[in-house]
């Protein structure tokens, strides 16, 4: 995915908590962990404490400058998907400056989740 500046991160995220009752976050940062838009359902109780999220953000933010290393042998990553007993969490690489972090009830459907996000995305290109 290339990323451009113009995309209005509150109007994507909104989009896809819209897109499937099953996802319970969406929020955009940038690489020094700075909430770019999005949030939590508003219906839906979060699972970590603020210190807990924090935390998870910025080991996201390895994982994804990591990943930025391997690209030159694998090519961009895309996105990732870590699969607890309690939720699915995905990581969806914005280009080279924003990562797309989404969580989801563990019954949901993984590739329709990343099928709406992708479509989304292109979506809020134009």
């Amino acid at each position: 995915m290339v990323f451009r500046e113009i995309m209005d991160f509150e109007k994507f995220c909104s989009q896809i908590l819209e897109s499937n009752p099953k996802i319970r976050f969406a929020t955009v940062y940038d690489e020094w962990a700075v909430c770019l838009g999005g949030g939590m359902r508003p219906d839906i109780e979060n699972l970590l404490s603020p210190h807990a999220e924090k935390e998870l953000v910025n080991l996201s933010i390895m994982d994804w400058k990591a990943r930025k290393e391997m690209a030159k042998w694998l090519g961009k990553t895309i996105y990732t998907l870590g699969e607890y007993e309690k939720v699915k969490r995905f990581s969806f690489y914005l280009g080279e400056d924003n990562l797309l972090l989404v969580s989801a009830e563990k019954d949901t459907d993984t590739n329709q989740i990343v099928d709406n996000v992708i479509k989304l995305y292109y979506k809020n290109q134009d």
